[in-house]
């Protein structure tokens, strides 16, 4: 199990990666971040796919895309300059409660 959350780890640095070069490269218009577009979006959805042998889809995709939003809003604070409002703020903590309750309490999210 260590390495199915490990490989859920790698899926979402590699989309938080990619959605920062997504920013970076200004509507494809920059060479480098739009490569580094492609080999997040692909290498998260790699890593993605050997997660869902393990765990269901809804699990899975819950706790992919809610981490991968907690680190790319602070991905977008450090290098982008965004700043976050207490609404956001809130909302993020929510979200990060969401997945404590969800590997704390839920029994599906095992096969």
């Amino acid at each position: 199990m260590f390495n199915t959350y490990l490989f859920l780890l790698i899926a979402v640095a590699f989309e938080t990666f990619g959605s920062a070069c997504l920013q970076a490269s200004q509507q494809f218009t920059r060479f480098w971040p739009t490569v580094g577009v492609a080999v997040g979006f692909i290498g998260g959805l790699y890593f993605f796919t050997l997660v869902l042998k393990v765990l269901p889809l809804g699990i899975t995709y819950a706790l992919w895309s809610g981490i991968g939003m907690v680190l790319i809003a602070g991905v977008g604070w450090l290098m982008f300059n965004q700043r976050l409002d207490l609404p956001a703020l809130i909302g993020i903590a929510l979200i990060l409660t969401g997945i404590i309750v969800i590997n704390l309490f839920s029994k599906s999210h095992f096969h």
